[in-house]
Order: structure tokens, then sequence, then C-alpha cells
């Protein structure tokens, strides 16, 4: 039989009270060490939800210090040519909540970030955000509410940089995924070209 959990009472008996260090940590504004920190991250998670609670993650990723510190309390993550679901964007024009986690590779830490986002389709900071000659058409702009550092324990528990560890082979390429999951009638060949060398060479077109 499943044994749910239905109150916070009982998931505070089963898991304990957190210590004061955990409860403390949380800060509304970037100490220096944040900016440092988001300056020297090239990737972060975004999580989303929509307006009926559905949830969306999404990665973000471009050279360290794509995500512009504007001020102590806000901070901007520039758009980059994506599958033009805007799963995400669509949530925060329901629902401005968003939850950012920063990483740095090979760093078992983790930055975390909480607050209220809106859409920004330009702004003269948007010139300090181009790479390789893209500018951004949007910018998702981020009021701080939260901000954290998380602990280590998932990283280590996963090795996940431990390069021993990866096994990319594991299941097929991402074409063959393609060809088989989402695109059946496809032509391998005409995938495995566009996931390959050309793939890489459009990730700012």
């Amino acid at each position: 039989m499943t044994v749910e959990i239905t109150s916070h009472e009982e998931l505070r008996e089963l898991l304990g009270v957190p210590n004061a260090r955990a409860v403390n940590k949380e800060r509304p504004r970037l100490h220096k060490r944040d900016r440092q920190w988001v300056a020297a991250s090239p990737f972060c998670l975004m999580a989303t939800a929509g307006a009926d609670g559905s949830c969306d993650v999404s990665p973000k990723g471009d050279p360290a210090g794509f995500a512009l510190v504007l001020d102590d309390t806000t901070i901007a993550l520039p758009e980059r040519p994506g599958n033009k679901r805007a799963d995400g964007y669509r949530n925060i024009l329901d629902n401005p909540h968003v939850g950012l986690l920063f990483m740095i590779p090979g760093r078992t830490d983790t930055l975390r970030i909480n607050g209220r986002a809106r859409l920004v389709r330009d702004a003269p900071w948007f010139d300090d955000m181009v790479v390789k000659g893209h500018r951004p058409v949007l910018a998702v702009v981020v009021e701080i509410e939260q901000i954290f550092y998380h602990c280590a324990k998932a990283f280590l528990r996963s090795a996940l940089w431990q390069p021993e560890t990866w096994q990319p082979e594991v299941l097929p390429s991402r074409a063959r995924l393609v060809k088989e999951v989402e695109a059946p009638t496809e032509n391998l060949e005409d995938l495995e070209r566009h996931y390959g060398p050309e793939y890489v060479r459009t990730i700012y077109v």
C-alpha cells in the first residue's frame, strides 16, 4: 500500500526541524559574493508555473556572466534562439513567480534565487547581452525576493561532476531519439545532419 503525506505537520514530524543556519540563510538582496557567483555561472535552471499550476523548468546557458545584475535586487536573463515553445515565458505572463538555480561547473553548491519576473522586449542594457552578434529580442527581469546558497549533497550523491561516472552513450543520439520517439517518419540522415555540426553552428541564429 502507498502511504501518503497529507499535512505540513506530518511532513515536519517525518523530516524533523531545520537547523537555524538553514532557516536564517535566506536574504532579499545580492551580496558581493552573489554577484561574483552570477558572473562566474554559465548555466542556470529557471522554474515557472502557469496560472493553472502546471510547471516548467527551462535551462538557460551562455558564456559565464550571461545573467546581468542590474542592481542589488534585480537580475536579467537574455533570451536566446530556441524551439519557440516559450513555455516558461508564457507562464510568466500568467504567474510572475520564478525560481532560479545558478550552477558553476565543478562546484557542488548552487545559488538559488526566487522572485517575481517580467518580460522586457528592449532596454539600454540589452547591448550588454550581445553574444556572437545575437542581441536578445527579450529578457526575463527578476525582482529578487529570496536568495541563498544550496548545499552540495545532491551533487555529491549523484557524482555529477565526476567524469568517470559520465555515460553519454547510455542512450542513442539525439537524432535517433527524435526518429524513434518524436518524428518516426523523418529521415534519420536528415536528423543526424540537423543535430550534428549544423546544430552547433546555428545556436545563436
